[in-house]
Formats: C-alpha cells, sequence, structure tokens
C-alpha cells in the first residue's frame, strides 16, 4: 500500500514532521511518500499545495495524509478543504492545554524553535563545536571536559550520537574509536578508565556492521564478516574490563541511544549526590 504523506506548516515544519513521524511509524506496513511543505504563509500557497494533494491522490488512488501545524485559519480552512485527510496538531493539543492553564495561546508561529532563551541556544552551538572538535579521539585530553564520553569499535555509531547530544541536549559529546593498537595491546588507554563515570560504549552486530562497512570501503579486509565479529568480540572484552554501560545501536535509533544515555546521567548524578557528592560509576 502506498501513501502521500505532507508535512505542512506556516513555519519551518519541524514539529509538523516530528510529530508526524513519530505517528506513522506505528504503520510500518505502508509505503508512505513523504512530502515536506514548510512555509505554507499564503493563500495563494495552501491552494497551490491543494493541487499537489489532488495529484497525489488520483496516483495513489487514495487521498493524501497531511500533518499540519497551521494557526491561521484562513489557510487552515484552504488546506482542510483540498482531497486529504488533515490532521491539524496544534488543535489537537493547544486548545485543551489552553482551558486547563487558564490563559490564552500567543499564536505565533515558529514559537517551538525559535531562539526564547538565547543562553540555552549559545550553549547548544557551543557543544556541536566541542563534538565536532573531539571526534574520533583526535584531542583526547579534552575528555576530561566532556559532559559524555562515547567508545565503541569504527562505524558503531559514536558521531552521530555525539552530534545529536549536542544539538538536542546542549551536551559536550566526545569519542574515541578503539584502534589497531588497541586490539593489539588488548586495552584501553587510561584516560578512558579515569572517566569512566561519564564513558558510555557502543555495539553492534557483526552483520550489520558489515553493511556499514561495506558502504565506506565496498570489498575491503576491514568489511568483511570475519574482521567485524573479532572487532566487536574483542571491544565487547574492554567493555567488562572498563565496566561501563553497553548499548546497542543495531536496532536502535541515535534518539533511543541518546535517550539512554540521558537517563543514565540523571541516574548517575543522583546517585552521586545521595552518595554524599561523588558521582557513582553505572
Amino acid at each position: 500500500m502506498n501513501r502521500t504523506v505532507f508535512f505542512v506548516s506556516e513555519s519551518t515544519g519541524i514539529t509538523a514532521e516530528t510529530l508526524g513521524h513519530s505517528l506513522l511509524s506505528q504503520f510500518d506496513t505502508v509505503n508512505f511518500e513523504q512530502v515536506y511543505m514548510p512555509y505554507i504563509n499564503t493563500e495563494l500557497r495552501a491552494k497551490a499545495l491543494t493541487q499537489r494533494m489532488a495529484e497525489a491522490a488520483d496516483r495513489d488512488g487514495a487521498r493524501p495524509i497531511v500533518f499540519a501545524t497551521m494557526l491561521n485559519h484562513e489557510i487552515r480552512d484552504i488546506l482542510k478543504g483540498g482531497n486529504c485527510f488533515y490532521v491539524e496538531l496544534f488543535e489537537v493539543f493547544v486548545e485543551p492545554l489552553s482551558a486547563e492553564l487558564g490563559v490564552p495561546p500567543s499564536l505565533k508561529s515558529g514559537q517551538s524553535h525559535a531562539i526564547t532563551k538565547p543562553s540555552y541556544y549559545t550553549k547548544r552551538i557551543e557543544a556541536i563545536n566541542f563534538a565536532m572538535a573531539n571526534d574520533d579521539g583526535i584531542r583526547p585530553d579534552n575528555f576530561h571536559r566532556a559532559d559524555v564520553v562515547l567508545t565503541g569499535v569504527s562505524r558503531s555509531g559514536k558521531t552521530p550520537t555525539c552530534l545529536y547530544l549536542a544539538m538536542h541536549y546542549g551536551l559536550r559529546s566526545a569519542n574515541y574509536p578503539i584502534t589497531e593498537e588497541d586490539f593489539e595491546r588488548g586495552d584501553l588507554p587510561q584516560l578512558l578508565y579515569d572517566c569512566r563515570h561519564k564513558l558510555f560504549a557502543l555495539t553492534i552486530e557483526p552483520q550489520r556492521l558489515q553493511l556499514i562497512r561495506e558502504e565506506r570501503r565496498p570489498g575491503s579486509g576491514y568489511a568483511s564478516l570475519e574482521r567485524c565479529q573479532e572487532d566487536i568480540k574483542q571491544a565487547q572484552k574492554m567493555y567488562k574490563r572498563l565496566q561501563v554501560p553497553v548499548l546497542n545501536t543495531t536496532t536502535q535509533s541515535i534518539e533511543e541511544i541518546s535517550s539512554q544515555i540521558i537517563k543514565m546521567l540523571k541516574d548517575n548524578l543522583e546517585g552521586g549526590a545521595a552518595s554524599g557528592g561523588k558521582t557513582a560509576v553505572i
């Protein structure tokens, strides 16, 4: 089954896309063609979009689904009048929340992603710069400045997870790739032992790792299943010696891995406070 989905907003559309994706993930038997439509902020643009909806309905044999965050009622009515299944995300949540709080919403577009707290925005930018400057163990001497440190074999998901933690949580994130020298020595550097309270290890199934490495270096020994199996086997021994949390990235998204890290960091800090101010090792 094929269905076209439009993510529509009079602003960036990030909220519509994020919430829409979460809902669509529950219907994995349907093949969704996703269309991103930000800045539908005039009646002319809205009418042009209804024409695209009609074309999608003719092509698919079913009306398209529209996830929207439209505060302008005139534009919203134009879209609702098109041949589509229209879901107004703000309408679902904002009006009941307004009734509960006893105050009207501001009805300003783009507020969810505006720079309403400059200090936090600056913190996120600094965290992103830190993650990029401390990727792949470039500056291990900076690990003491990091909020979180990741380690893992090559292509296990360290870099994207670090960037996600920086972008969404403002955490200074660094990572250390397990190298050939580490495998030959059979252990990781002392600097990782020194930061165990904020260190997380990533692992991955060998078959999945092979597919990822094959895309990077097709037909190489680096991408062979035997090499992937051996790398992961040796890394697991090191993780056991380190006694740090191990997170499997095989089937979990960056968002899921990051949320687990955040929870464990929080539990770690709370445990440290409960134990007299020292940070507990997870």
